[in-house]
């Protein structure tokens, strides 16, 4: 599984006046992912494993106020608590969209994106998952049915190529473990495989297979 995270910057950010403490409550929202089309990073979407992911999502984190992001992405597809600033309050399909409202926390980070709101500063939000691609008939990457969305984070300048992003952490594999995601390196594993000769191979990937498992 790699990393994927795609960037949108059709979002609203607004400062709504809460009448019971008299302060303002701050929420972005808008279209944070879509599906049937292909996307600036190339890669598409099918409706049903976007849509079906984000039943889950929804069933899982946002019903239970646990779907939270961070402001700009981590180097990892887990959620750092110490760097939430929002959380998704709604989360639903229209369309081939996802439109979504989040609202800014009074969290360390969610103060600096207030702060960013207040002095006009442009955000977008990107969506941060765990899936496999495969291309299609067109030679697009398509997004394979085990896509599992991590969050959504608000993102500082969406419009900016993330090399760091699409370079590094997404040429990384990840893999469950107890429901924990961790990052593997499995070159070295391939080269052994590679190297191995027919009569041997059926030994060989037990015997990786084997070590692969023992250090999760």
């Amino acid at each position: 599984m790699k990393l994927i995270t795609e960037m949108t910057e059709d979002i609203q950010l607004l400062a709504e006046l809460n009448e019971k403490t008299g302060e303002k409550d701050y929420y972005i929202e808008g279209i944070f992912m879509q599906s049937n089309q292909k996307n600036r990073n190339g890669r598409l979407y099918p409706e049903s494993v976007l849509m079906n992911e984000v039943k889950r999502y929804n069933k899982e984190y946002v019903e239970k106020n646990r779907a939270m992001g961070e402001l700009n992405h981590p180097q990892g597809p887990t959620v750092n608590l110490d760097r939430v600033s929002h959380i998704i309050k709604e989360l639903k399909q229209q369309g081939d969209d996802v439109y979504g409202k989040a609202k800014i926390m009074d969290t360390p980070m969610g103060k600096i994106a207030k702060n960013l709101i207040d002095e006009g500063a442009k955000l977008g939000v990107s969506s941060r998952g765990m899936g496999s691609l495969k291309q299609n008939k067109e030679g697009v990457n398509e997004v394979q049915k085990d896509f599992m969305l991590a969050a959504v984070d608000i993102v500082a300048d969406p419009s900016a190529p993330n090399a760091f992003v699409n370079g590094i952490m997404e040429g990384a594999e990840w893999v469950w473990d107890n429901g924990i995601l961790k990052e593997k390196h499995i070159a070295e594993y391939q080269k052994e495989i590679e190297r191995t000769n027919k009569k041997d191979l059926e030994e060989k990937m037990l015997s990786v297979f084997t070590d692969f498992i023992s250090k999760i």
